[in-house]
Formats: C-alpha cells, sequence, structure tokens
C-alpha cells in the first residue's frame, strides 16, 4: 500500500472513532438526563438537586457558600467545625424529613425480609433501596432535599425539629443547634417555614406521620416564615422536571 493510501486509512480510522465517541457522549448525556428529569434513586435525586442549586450554592442551615466540587467555604459564613472539620469541608444532600421517618412506615425497615448472598437477613435503608419502590420515591423526592454541611447534616441525624430557646455557639456563626441528650434541634429561624412547608408536604403526598405537638409548631412556623424567592424558585424549577418526565 502506498504513503498516501496508508494516510487515508488513518484520516477514515480518526474519522470512524470520533464517531464512536460522538455516539456515546450523546447516548451517556440522554440517559443522566432522563436520570435528572426523574430521579428514581437517592444517587440520581443528588444529580438532578446539584443543578437545581447550580446558581444557589448556599448550604441550608448554615447560609455558607460552596463551590461545583462541593466543598464549603467557612469564611463566607464564619463556620466554625464542632468536631469534625473533615466532613464539614463538604456538602451533603439532607433529608428534611429524615429517611429514619420515611423509613418507619415502611415493613423493609422494621422487618429483616431481604437476604444478603451469604442467606443473612438484613432490614433498614438498604433493605428498603432494594426492595420497595415507595421508599426510593420519598428517598429521591427533591422536595425533600437540601444542600448542608455534612457536619451538621450528621449531627442533626434524624433529631425532630423544635425551638429550644438555646443560643447558637456550636458551629461558629451558623444558627443551628443540636441537642444531643434530647435528640432535638432548633433550626436557624431563616429556615423555619421552609421546614414546616416541606414535613407537611411529605405528610400529604406520602402519609409520613407528624406528631400534634409538631403540627402546631409547624404552622406556625409556615405562617411566621413565608416561603423566600428563592424558595419558589426552587419549587417552581422541580415542578418544571416532574412535568418534563411525565
Amino acid at each position: 500500500m502506498s504513503l498516501k493510501g496508508v494516510e487515508l486509512d488513518m484520516v477514515a480510522n480518526k474519522k470512524i472513532v470520533f464517531f464512536i465517541m460522538l455516539i456515546f457522549s450523546w447516548l451517556t448525556m440522554t440517559v443522566s438526563y432522563a436520570a435528572i428529569k426523574n430521579p428514581r434513586t437517592f444517587s440520581q435525586a443528588k444529580k438532578a438537586a446539584a443543578i437545581i442549586y447550580s446558581n444557589h450554592r448556599e448550604t441550608f442551615y448554615c447560609g455558607c457558600r460552596y463551590n461545583k466540587h462541593k466543598k464549603v467555604k467557612w469564611k463566607s459564613c464564619g463556620y466554625k467545625p464542632r468536631k469534625n472539620p473533615k466532613r464539614a469541608s463538604r456538602i451533603e444532600w439532607e433529608h428534611i424529613t429524615p429517611a429514619a421517618a420515611l423509613g418507619n412506615t415502611r415493613q423493609c425497615w422494621r422487618e429483616p425480609i431481604c437476604k444478603k448472598k451469604n442467606g443473612k437477613k438484613y432490614k433498614g435503608r438498604k433493605c428498603c433501596e432494594k426492595v420497595d419502590p415507595t421508599f426510593r420515591a420519598m428517598e429521591s423526592d427533591l422536595m425533600n432535599l437540601v444542600p448542608a454541611i455534612g457536619e451538621v447534616n450528621g449531627n442533626r441525624s434524624d433529631f425532630s425539629f423544635t425551638e429550644l430557646g438555646a443560643i447558637p455557639h456550636q458551629y461558629g456563626r451558623c444558627q443551628m443547634v443540636i441537642n444531643f441528650k434530647q435528640r432535638k434541634a432548633q433550626p436557624p429561624p431563616s429556615t423555619r417555614g421552609f421546614i414546616a412547608r416541606t414535613y407537611f408536604y411529605m405528610h400529604k403526598t406520602y402519609g409520613i406521620p407528624i406528631s400534634k405537638k409538631q403540627q402546631t409548631l409547624f404552622a406556625v412556623w409556615d405562617r411566621q416564615y413565608p416561603a423566600t424567592s428563592w424558595e419558589k424558585e426552587r419549587h417552581e424549577k422541580i415542578q418544571a422536571l416532574k412535568k418534563k418526565s411525565n
């Protein structure tokens, strides 16, 4: 074969490789976009939430800015880690109505109905993610997800929200308060209406129970702290995604 023929073959091969890469990229983007439009797992929901918050990268409880790599900028809000600087350096996607509250209503959370490869039975979150479509829908519902500093998310755990009358001091200038002995969390005033409306949404949509005491408190928060412009924008973005998926 002549040198010119070899060169032509090389050019043709490069074109074929480029075309294959283009198709692969398109397929990957199509699958990713479908997952973002209609997240069916917590993993997919986190990716969709990151896009929703791409123009509002601010943590929910502490108001700290963070970048696209999920790294928290402590100086932007005066945050000081309580005990875990490593976890406090990144954001995590927090369930306002905690996963435990979602799972306690499901058989897979309470009873060992799942089985590992070795035959050992198990229950809880991993089991529900595996076998329960309703739990997966609740866990991946974008209305219940907000970006939180990892340390605060971990400390809040599944503690119920309340007003403790406590002065915030645990996380620098962040207004979040955690009472570990009482297993209670006092959220900053700026988040209380948002929290109340989210709990009511999860109650109405999935039947997640709310105690009478909390219903009374949340009703007060809902009236006292109306939706901000960002809360409204976020709601519209989520609803737009849901409409596109139908």
